[in-house]
């Protein structure tokens, strides 16, 4: 066993013996249907903390021919599939991890001297032929022509060189002219496995390695629930470790990738392990990330922003995205960039994306505290008061603290119509999702309540009903809830529901809110 051939397979043997672990060797049946295949490249791209790296183990000790790993397998799913047999521990693997060469060199030209030299060295120890070779691909050639032994390269941290050398264009189409030498059209390449953060990367309308079929969190085709953690995978784990599912939900939930529901699974296990629900993301990265992303000045972007934070979502274009860290034509490139950072979730049958759970929601929260539309943190800051002036029927602390959020936002959103209003309303109750699920235009009675803030499991707190006008009055707001009988979507809740009108003045440039018990 070598550190880049054939590599041990304790990675993958330390996630089995871990006290959380789900079973995630389906993918094995479905990289062994691309084996030995026209369409032997596969690139699958997800954010941090998705288990990028754990997939790239599992293969390594599934495909690794130097030694006997069946003691990992036999009692997994991959074990029942027809080809699991066929092709364990059947081939050669190059295991390179690109962030491990990168940071020991100081430029891609010395990065992939390094690389080469590195496993030619280690090749050499097994396939003495190859002395003297300067080229990766001559010296895999080599040993695939003498010896008819095919490679199993799978490749992690792929994209390591489009995030340190963003702005290096020139480094980035060394580094895929280097791959696409390695790879592409390579007989002994019987299977080409390559994991990280972002998709390939484009140069016009092409790619250098345009053989790669790839999956993204914008199109998983088939490998969506090993994406992250199912559904049904997350109550299991609740149940089993006694751990209230709603709230998991509520936190780490909300990626969708082909209309199944997907969970963050470090967070997943992270709060199961420590018996907490938070945020878990500022473990491995800072909101400094995000920030700079949402500070970049586009025109448009704020506006959207806000209305994100606010809940809603937000229709973009993500073809045009050059799948690089530094080419931001539109906003819907950064956008596009934070699905893949998973910092959004993006919904492929309306091109929508999201903020997808609570987790996402304070590294927004957290993002633009201090930046330099940090006013919006200061409607966050005043959210748990106003909730306790609304649940308490103080209408002259509600119009008052909705007034500072309106004064807050000014500066960014388009403030004109019962949309902006309603984006306001809802950053001022942004931290009410603490207790309630919180729903726009839900269809009742006669029509649609423009929002409904419904208690959680377990919530001892009124369900509120609140409607907006704009330049019309408070009191016709509370009149359009009983005339269109809103209240009857609500009927577990009947004789502790909050009627809630609320109107802005366009003359006097001021909310007023009236309140009642339904």
């Amino acid at each position: 066993m070598g550190r880049y051939l054939n590599p041990t397979y304790n990675g993958f043997e330390e996630a089995r013996n871990s006290e959380i672990y789900v079973d995630k060797s389906g993918l094995i049946d479905i990289t062994n249907k691309y084996l030995g295949t026209q369409t032997k490249y596969i690139c699958i791209s997800r954010p941090r903390r998705f288990g990028k790296t754990m997939a790239a183990r599992m293969l390594t000790a599934y495909y690794c021919k130097g030694y006997d790993s069946r003691f990992l397998f036999d009692d997994l799913q991959i074990a029942h599939t027809q080809n699991y047999n066929k092709y364990i521990n059947k081939f050669n693997v190059l295991f390179l991890n690109i962030e491990n060469f990168r940071v020991k060199t100081r430029d891609i030209d010395e990065m992939i001297s390094y690389l080469q030299k590195e496993v030619i060295s280690e090749l050499g120890e097994t396939y003495s032929e190859i002395s003297g070779e300067k080229f990766l691909s001559d010296a895999l050639e080599k040993i695939f022509i003498k010896h008819n032994e095919k490679f199993v390269v799978i490749i992690d941290e792929w994209d390591s060189v489009f995030r340190e050398y963003r702005d290096k264009p020139e480094y980035q189409k060394q580094y895929l002219d280097f791959l696409k030498d390695m790879l592409k059209d390579r007989d002994y390449a019987a299977l080409a496995y390559m994991t990280g953060i972002l998709p390939i990367r484009k140069y016009g309308t092409h790619s250098a390695l345009n053989m790669f079929s790839e999956f993204s969190m914008l199109r998983m085709k088939g490998f969506s629930e090993y994406t992250g953690f199912t559904t049904s995978e997350v109550k299991t784990l609740c149940d089993s470790n006694n751990v209230d599912f709603n709230k998991m939900e509520r936190w780490y939930n909300g990626y969708l990738i082909e209309n199944r529901h997907i969970y963050n699974p470090q967070s997943v296990v992270n709060s199961i392990s420590e018996k907490s629900f938070e945020n878990y993301w500022t473990r491995t990265e800072t909101f400094e990330a995000l920030k700079y992303y949402i500070d970049l000045n586009v025109e448009g972007l704020k506006d959207d922003v806000v209305k994100l934070i606010s809940g809603q979502k937000i229709k973009i274009n993500p073809l045009r995205f050059a799948n690089d860290m530094s080419t931001f034509n539109s906003k819907d490139d950064i956008f596009t960039l934070l699905v893949h950072l998973g910092y959004l979730s993006f919904d492929g049958g309306t091109s929508e994306v999201f903020v997808p759970n609570e987790e996402i929601k304070t590294e927004f929260a957290n993002a633009v505290e201090g930046s330099e539309w940090g006013d919006i943190s200061k409607a966050i800051e005043s959210s748990d008061k106003l909730l306790e002036a609304t649940l308490a029927l103080d209408e002259t602390s509600v119009a008052r603290y909705i007034d500072a959020a309106h004064s807050s936002n000014t500066a960014i959103l388009k403030y004109n119509d019962e949309n902006s209003l309603s984006c306001v309303i809802a950053i001022a109750y942004y931290t009410a999702s603490k207790f309630y699920k919180v729903v726009r235009e839900l269809p009742a009675g006669k029509g649609f309540a423009d929002m409904v803030f419904v208690p959680r499991k377990n919530v001892d707190k009124p369900a509120l009903l609140i409607e907006l006008k704009w330049d019309d009055s408070a009191e016709s707001a509370l009149q359009q809830i009983k005339n269109k009988n809103y209240v009857g979507a609500l009927d577990e809740y009947k004789g502790n529901i909050l009627l809630v009108g609320i109107n802005y003045d366009k003359t006097s440039k001021n909310h007023i809110c009236k309140i009642e018990r339904a």
